[in-house]
């Protein structure tokens, strides 16, 4: 029997990440655990609040009293804030440009870290974000680092809004990229940063497919190694 390992799979904004993590998990029968959601959902759930997300003290708050969960859907895992379904919420632009503040108070992301490490403790888990591989689960078996140039993961957003019904400039959303990029890689808590032992794997010119193939190989190799 294959050894149920724990994945981790960081890299910036629109790089494919929760897209290939949910297939990858499928494929193994692991557990997709998305922790950008988690944040997301503690950024709804202050923003609904009306609390300013530059008011740690309070953002805190709401994320040790939030309960986050996670249920299968078709066509998309559905999210919820206790019993609110959050799902397409949580993926409005206003929530996208403000997710990163907040993932950069230090106690909301301990909480978050906290919660994600219970979930990841038996293995068989597969989890996406920028710092599974460096701090949330250092120990994982396989560490997957995900890159693709701004222009084209703007492209990908692009694509993805108009079937949403959200039509954002392309010239936009690649700025808003490089923005969320800056942040993401030069916040104080646990930066944007491709661990040591991680495999860089730039997706530009790589179709989802071939990605999760890429990955696949990875994981069995792993496996063999440790059975």
């Amino acid at each position: 029997m294959s050894k149920a390992l724990q994945v981790a799979i960081d890299g910036p904004a629109s790089a494919g990440k929760s897209t290939v993590a949910k297939l990858v998990a499928q494929q193994f029968k692991y557990i997709y655990c998305d922790t950008g959601a988690m944040y997301r959902a503690i950024t709804l759930a202050a923003l609904q609040e009306k609390v300013a997300l530059t008011d740690d003290k309070a953002v805190t708050k709401i994320a040790q009293n939030t309960t986050i969960t996670f249920k299968p859907g078709d066509p998309v895992q559905q999210v919820f804030i206790g019993t609110q379904e959050v799902t397409q919420a949580i993926r409005e632009p206003q929530i996208t440009n403000n997710v990163s503040t907040v993932a950069a108070i230090e106690a909301v992301r301990t909480e978050m870290v906290e919660q994600q490490r219970v979930i990841a403790s038996r293995g068989g888990i597969v989890m996406d974000g920028r710092d599974i591989g460096t701090t949330v689960l250092p120990d994982a078996q396989v560490k997957i680092f995900l890159v693709a140039s701004a222009h084209e993961r703007a492209v990908r957003r692009y694509r993805e809004n108009i079937k949403k019904g959200i039509n954002t400039p392309l010239s936009r959303l690649q700025e808003e990229i490089e923005i969320r990029d800056k942040k993401d890689s030069t916040r104080a808590i646990s930066p944007l940063k491709q661990a040591d032992d991680a495999v860089l794997l730039d997706t530009t010119s790589l179709s989802i497919d071939e990605v999760v193939k890429k990955i696949s190989t990875i994981i069995m190799k792993i496996q063999h190694e440790l059975s």
